[in-house]
C-alpha cells in the first residue's frame, strides 16, 4: 500500500508541471479567450474593425467573442461584467464613452483580468495598451486641408460625435487647433453622435437657422454623409465637407467629387494590431503603452 501511494503521489505532480509547461507556451494560443467589447456595430468603421480583430484572432489560433454595446454606455458595461463572467483570458474594450466605461474596467482589474482600449480611451481604470490613431493628428490634417482649400478664411461648420468619448474630444482638439491659426471662423458646433441620420437632421436645423458657411468638418464620415444629403437637398453643392474614418461610401463620395476629404484611420489594421498586443499580453511580453496606426488623408 505505501508503495502504491509513494506512486501516485509522484504522478500528480508530473502531470500538473506538463498543464503548466503547456499553458505558459508562447507558441500555444489555442485556449487563449478574447473578450472584445465594440461601442456599436450599426457603423461601418466599427465593423471593420471588429472584422480585422475576428480575422487575426483565427490567423493566431485564439478564440474571440465580440459583443455590441449598441452606443448604449449601461449595456456596454453590463456586457463587460458577462465577459468577466465567462471568465475571459483578456479583455478589448472600444469605449462608448470614456468616462462611464472606467468602472467595468475596474471590475476586469479586480477580477485580474488584462484590459486593451481600442481607437477610444477610458478615462481611468487599469489599462495595459491601447491601440488606435492620433485622433488629434487627424483633427488636425483635416483643420489644415480646409484652411488650404479656404485660403485661410471663411466660415465653416464642425459637427461633434458622441459628448464623453476620447475621439470625439481629440478630433475636435486637433482640428480647432489647426484654424485658430488662420481667419477661418467656427459658426456653428454641434454633436450628430457619431450618426449618419443625425448629421443629416442636425445639419438640417442648421441651414435653417441662415448660418452662412463655406465649408463642414464631421468628426465622422456617417455624420459628413448626412451633412452631404442635407445639403445637396438645400441645394448647396458648393459647400465644402471632410470627413473622418475613410469608409467605403465616404471614400467613393471623395472619388466622385462629393466630398472633399475624409481622413483614414484603417480600422482593420486597429482591430488587426489589438489582437496582436492581446496575445502579447498573455505571453507575458511587455507592450508599449500606445500603440499607433498610421493615418492618410484621402482627397480626390
Amino acid at each position: 500500500m505505501s508503495m502504491i501511494m509513494a506512486a501516485c503521489s509522484l504522478e500528480s505532480p508530473t502531470n500538473n508541471n506538463s498543464s503548466d509547461n503547456e499553458g505558459d507556451s508562447g507558441g500555444d494560443t489555442s485556449d487563449q479567450t478574447i473578450g472584445f467589447s465594440i461601442s456599436t456595430m450599426n457603423n461601418p468603421f466599427f465593423v471593420t474593425l471588429a472584422e480585422g480583430a475576428e480575422a487575426q484572432a483565427e490567423e493566431l489560433g485564439m478564440d474571440i467573442t465580440v459583443v455590441d454595446a449598441q452606443d448604449d454606455p449601461s449595456k456596454q458595461a453590463s456586457d463587460i461584467e458577462d465577459l468577466i463572467q465567462q471568465d475571459v483570458d483578456i479583455i478589448l474594450v472600444n469605449p462608448t464613452d470614456s468616462a462611464a466605461v472606467a468602472s467595468a474596467i475596474e471590475s476586469a482589474n479586480n477580477a485580474d483580468i488584462p484590459v486593451i482600449t481600442v481607437d477610444r480611451s477610458a478615462e481611468s481604470g487599469e489599462v495595459i495598451a491601447h491601440i488606435a490613431s492620433d485622433n488629434a493628428e487627424g483633427g488636425k490634417m483635416a483643420g489644415n486641408f480646409i484652411v488650404e482649400e479656404l485660403g485661410g478664411s471663411g466660415n465653416v461648420v464642425e459637427l461633434e460625435g458622441i459628448s464623453g468619448s476620447s475621439a470625439a474630444r481629440e478630433r475636435g482638439e486637433g482640428f480647432n487647433e489647426a484654424v485658430d491659426e488662420s481667419d477661418i471662423e467656427v459658426v456653428a458646433n454641434q454633436t450628430a453622435n457619431f450618426d449618419r441620420s443625425e448629421g443629416l437632421t442636425v445639419m438640417e436645423n442648421i441651414i435653417q437657422s441662415g448660418a452662412e458657411f463655406d465649408a463642414v468638418f464631421a468628426h465622422n464620415d456617417e455624420m459628413a454623409l448626412g451633412a452631404l444629403e442635407a445639403l445637396a437637398s438645400a441645394g448647396m453643392d458648393d459647400v465644402m465637407v471632410v470627413g473622418f474614418d475613410a469608409t467605403d461610401d465616404a471614400v467613393a463620395s471623395v472619388e466622385n467629387g462629393e466630398m472633399g476629404a475624409t481622413v483614414a484611420q484603417k480600422p482593420d489594421e486597429i482591430g488587426n494590431q489589438a489582437v496582436e498586443t492581446a496575445q502579447a499580453v498573455l505571453d507575458g511580453e511587455e507592450v508599449e503603452e500606445f500603440v499607433p496606426v498610421e493615418l492618410e488623408l484621402i482627397t480626390e
